[in-house]
């Protein structure tokens, strides 16, 4: 197939302009850094998608992080949640390492693209509906007319609810709740396709044992099995 399809998007994604109140707070963010990252250069951007574009499984996040991602210009990358999730990743075979600190550090995904329900960091990692609403025409497309991707992997109960929306606005959508979302809950999708539920490597649900190391490489196990990798 064409991998240029994920150049471009990402192209359109990173010019995005759509919702003020998030491009003013990813830039008020960049301005103001934080101590220990007093030197860097924050991206302060729409994150671009991230990974393989011939990938078998696509993994949809919330939304950046305001000193993680908005700051490295790469999802899941500075911050204790993409900690937990490269890890995962990289002991499931499917990233070449298991740390992600910086956009140059070498990090390559196997078979993965990793995406978010919305592309900017939202003040208390709060999107409003309209920013979702804004936002999914990115995830639309990727789910539509990107990788030929066999499972998709939604981290926490508003990436599943955007996935689905995504979904049914392709064409695609299955009649599946938004109650159903369950840590490891299973849903079949048109073509052979499978959605999969998993927690938020948040520092939230770190940190109270609601997900464990365990628990998400299990995931990610579950998904190289239903991708049939």
């Amino acid at each position: 197939m064409d991998t240029g399809w994920l150049e471009a998007l990402n192209r359109r994604i990173v010019q995005c302009e759509r919702c003020p109140r998030l491009r003013n707070w990813c830039l008020e963010v960049a301005g103001r850094r934080r101590r220990a990252f007093a030197d860097w250069d924050y991206w302060g951007r729409p994150v671009p998608n991230f990974g393989d574009p011939e990938a078998r499984i696509v993994i949809v996040g919330l939304a950046p992080a305001a000193h993680g991602a908005n700051r490295t210009g790469r999802m899941f990358t500075g911050d204790e949640s993409g900690n937990w999730l490269y890890r995962a990743l990289h002991e499931a075979g499917l990233a070449n390492q298991p740390l992600s600190t910086h956009a140059g550090d070498g990090l390559r995904l196997r078979h993965t693209l990793i995406t978010a329900a919305v592309h900017c960091a939202p003040p208390q990692n709060r999107p409003l509906p309209d920013e979702f609403d804004n936002c999914r025409e990115w995830l639309r497309t990727t789910l539509s007319s990107g990788p030929p991707w066999q499972v998709a992997v939604t981290l926490g109960q508003m990436a599943f609810r955007e996935t689905l929306k995504a979904l049914r606005e392709c064409g695609t959508g299955p009649d599946i709740p938004f109650s159903g979302f369950r840590h490891g809950a299973e849903f079949p999708l048109p073509e052979g396709r499978r959605l999969l539920c998993s927690y938020h490597p948040s520092q939230r649900n770190t940190y109270t044992g609601l997900v464990t190391r365990e628990m998400l490489r299990q995931i990610f196990e579950r998904a190289r099995t239903l991708a049939e990798l």
